[in-house]
């Protein structure tokens, strides 16, 4: 085994889970899923089956994360947020064959308690508040707070708030890395 379950987490059978993985306590990996390199499921996380998660996707302490949702690489899921994967849930319909699918794209985080609808894409490295319930696609680098969730700002790929110029230039004051405002997109200045 390449990656580490503790004793109590279950892991079901014909799971692709990948090299330096670690699932903690009282998790479930149920068949199907497939987890990526190097990421760390706290405890309580349950990954449901034809759920993807790429590398280093970071997974905090009560997260289900379920059918329908993929996640790229560098990913955080914090601590009790929740993803759905039907619009009109009820308990005597059957609605599996409406399940939508919610893309996180590489980089973006979810703050803790925050609540994604399903169907939605979250963009590269957005940054999604505590608390915040996400009802539309959010754009890559945006910031997005409240219910219902709405922009506020722009975020750099290492978490901090970007301020633009007069020329539309942001330099994040932790990596230095230069961003550029177009058209109401933020691209990194590579």
């Amino acid at each position: 085994m390449t990656y580490f379950a503790h004793p109590t987490a279950v892991i079901d059978d014909n799971c692709i889970i990948g090299e330096g993985t670690k699932i903690w306590h009282f998790s479930h990996i149920m068949t199907g899923a497939v987890i990526g390199n190097n990421c760390n499921l706290g405890q309580n996380v349950v990954v449901s089956p034809k759920v993807i998660l790429g590398n280093n996707v970071r997974v905090q302490n009560n997260v289900s994360i379920y059918e329908g949702v993929i996640c790229e690489d560098d990913v955080f899921l914090g601590p009790s947020m929740v993803l759905t994967n039907v619009i009109n849930p009820r308990s005597a319909v059957s609605r599996k064959n409406e399940f939508k699918t919610t893309l996180i794209k590489k980089g973006a985080s979810i703050g803790a308690n925050a609540t994604i609808i399903c169907g939605n894409t979250i963009g590269s490295y957005a940054f999604i508040g505590a608390g915040t319930v996400v009802t539309k696609d959010v754009p890559a680098y945006a910031l997005v707070i409240g219910n219902p969730g709405r922009q506020t700002g722009w975020m750099s790929e290492y978490g901090h708030k970007l301020q633009f110029n007069e020329q539309n230039i942001a330099i994040c004051e932790e990596s230095k890395q230069e961003y550029i405002l177009e058209n109401n997109t933020v691209k990194r200045v590579v």
